[in-house]
């Protein structure tokens, strides 16, 4: 498992606009110093019972690089040391984490925050037998479209804060919900004043208005709408399946915005075989996200490539569909990435503490793999260092477990574990 060897535009994060519960969570660690500006000040927290850094050279020699009995020191916003405890340099400011676990903060590389309203209908019939379907995200275009900025906003801070509680630092978010020029631009704008991981998905389906000539929506989504999307974001996805878009309208969208700057990034595979996998290598596409539908050429064309298979258990979960087999991938010697995929249709879960657990029981995959996939796998899928990995130089962007070992994420599903967190070297949680 090695990550994406470029970093591009690893421009920090604004902290999301936390709701009272986040303000008022507070962690069983204790700050024994005074405080410090986090960009002068630096801090040690020492007594940790087991630290992922996902450096094999800093640790136990496994990708995960865990080291026991260590400490951790920020300053300002990076990590400056790694070690066991009792080498750790006089800090500022100490905290003692009690004999828990401390591992990067989540890298949650696709999720679909910017929406309105709920598809709580669709899920209660889904549940009572009918299947899913593409044609589910017109409801939520419909509510989108509706909404004003503000509410749209206040939706999308509300699924950040909640996300930040489960030790999520890191974010990537898509429009893909308003459909036209002006709809879609304003989604991304919203989302750029949160996060620098912002993609341009106008080609979630074709726009209800062009049901009949979706030609002509392919060249609004890669002509005016494209012009006006662009500005305000980092990557360019489609939809590339059924219902949605084929492979040569797929191949055109990626490309326009290629040439446009923005860098591909693909939802392939999930409800059928199809191009969108190949089609992702073929680009040298960040991610080809949820591919459950693989045949062995798709696999062999993503272990040779610098493409990150992006897994989404939490859609099949939500969807009774069948789960991806993370263990055929990694087999392979595929990069693989663990991501929320949260959207109010076929995912609506902030949790990446959940989708490890459904990872390792139901997608073959080991407690260590699935940390290591929501982490490191999330920054390769971004094609970003310094972000899923506790090194120096990297951001101190961190979490604390109420737990031994980061094999309790699994080992104890559903229990909210996380009871610190640190972001860009600030303790927010």
């Amino acid at each position: 498992m090695t990550p994406g060897r470029s970093s591009e535009r690893p421009a920090p994060e604004p902290d999301p606009t936390a709701d009272q519960a986040t303000k008022d969570a507070m962690s069983n660690a204790t700050t024994v110093s005074p405080a410090h500006s986090a960009s002068t000040a630096s801090t040690l927290i020492t007594n940790i019972a087991a630290l992922v850094t996902n450096d094999p050279s800093l640790g136990d020699g496994t990708p995960l690089g865990l080291i026991q009995g260590a400490a951790v020191v920020i300053e300002g916003d990076r990590i400056a040391w790694t070690g066991d405890q009792s080498k750790a340099p006089a800090t500022d400011n100490r905290v003692d984490a009690g004999g828990r676990a401390v591992l990067p903060g989540f890298v949650d590389s696709h999720s679909h925050l910017v929406f309105a309203g709920d598809r709580t209908q669709e899920f209660n019939a889904r549940m009572s037998g009918r299947p899913y379907s593409a044609g589910g995200i017109r409801t939520t275009v419909a509510a989108t479209r509706a909404a004003t900025d503000e509410e749209l906003e206040a939706n999308l801070t509300r699924y950040l804060a909640e996300a930040l509680r489960q030790g999520t630092t890191t974010f990537e978010t898509k429009s893909g919900y308003g459909l036209t020029t002006e709809d879609e631009s304003r989604a991304l704008r919203v989302a750029s004043r949160h996060t620098a991981e912002v993609t341009y998905l106008g080609a979630h389906i074709v726009a209800p208005e062009f049901a009949q000539d979706p030609a002509a929506y392919v060249a609004l989504v890669t002509g005016e709408m494209l012009d006006a999307c662009a500005p305000y974001a980092r990557w360019i996805d489609v939809f590339c399946e059924k219902g949605a878009f084929d492979g040569d309208q797929a191949r055109a969208i990626l490309t326009a915005g290629t040439a446009r700057g923005l860098h591909p990034r693909i939802h392939a595979n999930q409800l059928s075989y199809g191009p969108g996998v190949r089609l992702a290598v073929e680009l040298d596409a960040a991610s080809a996200d949820h591919c459950t539908h693989l045949t062995e050429e798709d696999i062999d064309a993503l272990a040779n490539s610098r493409t990150v298979a992006t897994l989404l258990p939490g859609a099949e979960f939500s969807t009774r569909a069948e789960w991806p087999n993370a263990r055929r991938l990694l087999d392979a010697g595929v990069t693989v990435a663990l991501s929320t995929d949260c959207n109010p249709g076929s995912s609506f879960t902030s949790s990446v503490p959940f989708c490890v657990a459904l990872a390792v029981r139901d997608m073959g995959m080991t407690p260590d793999e699935a940390v290591w996939s929501a982490t490191a796998g999330g920054a390769a899928a971004l094609r970003r260092t310094d972000i899923g990995r506790l090194t120096p130089g990297a951001y101190a962007d961190l979490m604390l477990l109420d737990a031994p070992s980061h094999v309790h994420l699994a080992y104890r599903p559903g229990v909210p574990l996380v009871t610190g967190v640190w972001r860009r070297g600030e303790r927010v949680l």
